[in-house]
């Protein structure tokens, strides 16, 4: 399974959310393609955020090897799903789809957390490391449910 994970500028959620899932599946034995993408490409070939990969080492990921990128047309036709960090980045995901197959294949992240009091994961971009700490706990927690109820390949 390929997966794609999706937010605003591609240095704070998705980068997180593509290492906490790359590590889970490694841990499993999972045989899954995690990337990510910003919807804007103001980021393309910068490194996450430092505030990420700190959040990130203190959790034994190590997120530095990434580098951002602008999600693309043909990334409906690479990724089985699409994981998109909040219901903004989830509408424009939809706009850019060229049919109901691609469609279908972008889901809100925090869908996977049940009786959550968040819809979106918080762009902690403007924040502090709390912030970003509060993002890895929600990815996780997220990230787990997902692979514990996704038939995955």
């Amino acid at each position: 399974m390929r997966i794609l994970m999706v937010c605003l500028g591609n240095i704070c959620r998705s980068p997180l959310a593509e290492g906490i899932l790359q590590s889970k599946a490694q841990e499993k034995g999972l045989e899954i393609e995690v990337d990510s993408a910003g919807i804007g490409g103001w980021h393309a070939g910068q490194s996450p955020d430092h505030r990420s990969q700190k959040v990130a080492s203190n959790n034994g990921i190590s997120i530095s090897h990434q580098r951002a990128r602008k999600f693309v047309s043909d990334d409906f036709n690479k990724f089985d799903l699409i994981l998109a960090m909040d219901a903004d980045n989830k509408a424009e995901l939809l706009k850019l789809a060229p049919n109901e197959m691609a469609k279908s294949k972008v889901k809100l992240i925090l869908s996977y957390l049940k009786q959550s009091k968040f819809q979106n994961v918080p762009d902690p971009y403007y924040g502090n490391l709390n912030d970003f700490e509060e993002v890895y706990w929600l990815l996780d927690k997220a990230l787990n449910n997902f692979i514990n109820t996704t038939q995955l390949k």
